[in-house]
């Protein structure tokens, strides 16, 4: 549900605003009044009366400014309220949670949910809210109606509350600052997000597994890989995705947009951080060593994989047939067995396959390239690992080791048939 306190805050300025203009009004009939001429009698001059104000200086000097953001209220008390923004002042706390609030309003409005009350329902849909005004800025989604707009860049917004938080994009105004660092937020929620990196604060927590969030939106998607919902779905080939985000990098493979081009070797990226992934590789830097086994990496996070498999941590399980992964990638590549995705398309037979490294493999049979070759007798092949193995015919390197007899092979393969021709009888 969309939170209520933007649009109290609003109704609370919005009143008090109302009872000084009502007020301000009252001082000004009182200054007719003071000096109004009555019927029958002549006007008085201008020696005879004290100078009187123009009523709408009176109006301009009630304009109270705030020295933060520049913001102009109609009253001092809207200002002193505006300025607790600035302040991060809280003065009310809720008695059931601890949580604090600037204004009365929206105190009250927190209290219904400890309350769990929604008695108004979407006519429409069915949803649920615990204010009315809740419900009828939900409705104008139904509707369509957006009669908010901005006058800058003529974007429509439903509710006023939205505009105004739009229109601190074109301002560059950033009310909420962070009481740690000084950075400044054009929304609250976003220094509540910000300043749990300070504090920790991990409120939102996984009731499957225990992992916790700093945000509400955070644990929702999380929850995804417990339940397996995959609310985004590709339109090209059906394959659905737990985040939006996700679903974009995907849309990508279908259009064959590469953006990021390698400038050392030409190779390009559907994404920036693979680019930079593959720089490292032309770097031969490997900073980041496993303190188990020695084996270096040019990632912090690869290591930190690595590691994992070290300890058997697999966290991932594909929920058909049970089996578990120490990562999620390798978890959708095991998916597409169940679901037979084939996502991957050879662009010179139409072969499809369910990895990206399948398909890399096989266009290389079209294109006739072979960019492996061996620094001892200039042999080149496909494939890396076709590579690897070549050059234990130089280095006579035998890992492969038969348990009943001892010999010793070069190719993993060697072994399964010297196994089954000699000792399986």
């Amino acid at each position: 549900m969309r939170d209520p306190e933007p649009c109290r805050i609003k109704h609370t300025e919005e009143q008090t605003e109302l009872t000084e203009d009502n007020e301000e009004d009252e001082e000004l009939r009182e200054e007719e009044e003071k000096h109004h001429v009555k019927t029958g009698e002549k006007p008085l001059s201008r020696s005879q009366t004290k100078p009187k104000k123009d009523f709408k200086k009176i109006r301009d000097e009630k304009s109270f400014t705030c020295p933060q953001c520049g913001e102009s209220l109609t009253n001092k008390q809207s200002l002193v309220i505006h300025m607790r923004v600035h302040a991060g002042e809280k003065l009310l706390t809720c008695n059931q949670c601890g949580k604090t609030f600037l204004w009365a309003s929206a105190l009250k409005s927190h209290l219904i949910v400890h309350s769990k009350e929604k008695p108004h329902s979407c006519s429409v849909c069915g949803k649920s809210f615990s204010l009315l005004n809740n419900l009828k800025a939900h409705q104008k989604i139904h509707t369509g109606v957006r009669d908010h707009m901005c006058f800058e860049c003529e974007k429509t917004f439903i509710t006023s509350s939205h505009l105004k938080r739009h229109q601190r994009i074109h301002t560059g105004e950033k009310p909420y600052k962070c009481s740690h660092c000084d950075k400044r937020f054009i929304h609250s929620e976003s220094l509540k997000a910000h300043e749990r990196i300070h504090t920790g604060d991990r409120p939102y927590m996984c009731n499957q597994c225990g992992m916790s969030f700093r945000q509400k939106t955070q644990l929702k998607v999380h929850m995804r890989v417990h339940t397996g919902e995959k609310p985004f779905t590709c339109d090209q080939c059906g394959k659905s995705f737990a985040q939006s985000a996700k679903l974009k990098r995907h849309m990508k493979i279908h259009t064959g947009e590469k953006l990021h081009e390698c400038d050392q070797c030409g190779k390009t990226f559907l994404w920036d951080s693979g680019l930079k992934s593959h720089l490292n590789a032309h770097l031969k830097e490997k900073p980041h060593s496993c303190s188990l086994c020695g084996k270096k990496f040019s990632h912090l996070q690869n290591l930190k994989l690595h590691q994992k498999r070290h300890m058997d941590v697999r966290e991932y399980m594909c929920f058909e047939c049970e089996k578990t992964f120490v990562t999620s990638t390798e978890l959708k590549q095991h998916e597409r067995i169940h679901t037979g995705e084939k996502p991957f398309m050879c662009s010179h037979c139409d072969q499809r396959f369910n990895q990206s490294e399948t398909l890399k493999r096989h266009e290389k049979i079209h294109t006739g390239e072979k960019p492996y070759t061996c620094d001892q007798c200039g042999k080149s092949f496909r494939h890396k690992d076709q590579l690897k193995v070549h050059i234990r015919v130089h280095t006579g390197e035998k890992p492969y080791h038969c348990t009943a007899c001892g010999k010793s092979f070069a190719r993993l393969i060697s072994l399964h048939k010297h196994t089954k021709k000699i000792h399986s009888k």
